[in-house]
């Protein structure tokens, strides 16, 4: 029974596991780059993990559709699938679009961001300024510990809108330091 599936299908199976071994090299070197962009720009680890885990999505769906014409699906019948599910998602897409511009942002933020954790920077909103030091950056917003010691979460797409200064690199060691030196006077 299995031999005449395997007779059968012999084609299909080995386009699969040729597709499969393909997108794990793919997946694999992407991963690679990421890992080594973000250590080499000192880029905390959870934002690293977040890219990886963007990519690994990416790449499922890709084989996903791979799969489908490897087991024979016509263009026109993926196609009229995908249309319908994309019409759904961009009506929902366009009632949460905040959502998708803040990690549209995240990932923007993550490969071009001259700020880091740790970092002290002033954002010069009209209605809202802030001065903080930057505690996480997220895939939706920053974490941004202000003096008096609150958590202000600011969303990513208004950091890439407003005019931000950097204050002082480093300001959480730079903190610790100042505390010793105050303690020996």
């Amino acid at each position: 029974m299995f031999e005449l599936f395997f007779e059968t299908y012999q084609k299909q199976l080995i386009q699969t596991a040729f597709v499969i071994v393909i997108l794990f090299i793919v997946g694999g070197v992407t991963n690679l780059l990421i890992k080594k962009i973000g250590g080499k720009s000192g880029i905390n680890d959870a934002r690293i993990r977040l890219m990886r885990r963007y990519v690994t999505v990416s790449l499922l769906i890709i084989g996903i559709l791979l799969e489908c014409f490897v087991l024979g699906a016509k263009f026109e019948d993926i196609a009229v699938i995908f249309s319908s599910v994309f019409a759904i998602i961009g009506i929902a897409l366009f009632a949460i679009w905040s959502i998708l511009s803040n990690v549209t942002s995240g990932i923007i933020m993550f490969f071009n961001f001259p700020y880091k954790v740790g970092d002290k920077i002033s954002i010069h909103d009209k209605d809202f300024p802030v001065t903080a030091i930057i505690e996480d950056i997220r895939a939706f917003q920053l974490h941004l510990r202000v003096e008096n010691g609150d958590l202000v979460t600011y969303p990513n797409n208004l950091m890439l809108q407003k005019a931000v200064t950097l204050v002082e690199k480093d300001a959480i060691e730079g903190n610790h330091s100042d505390d010793d030196g105050a303690d020996a006077v």
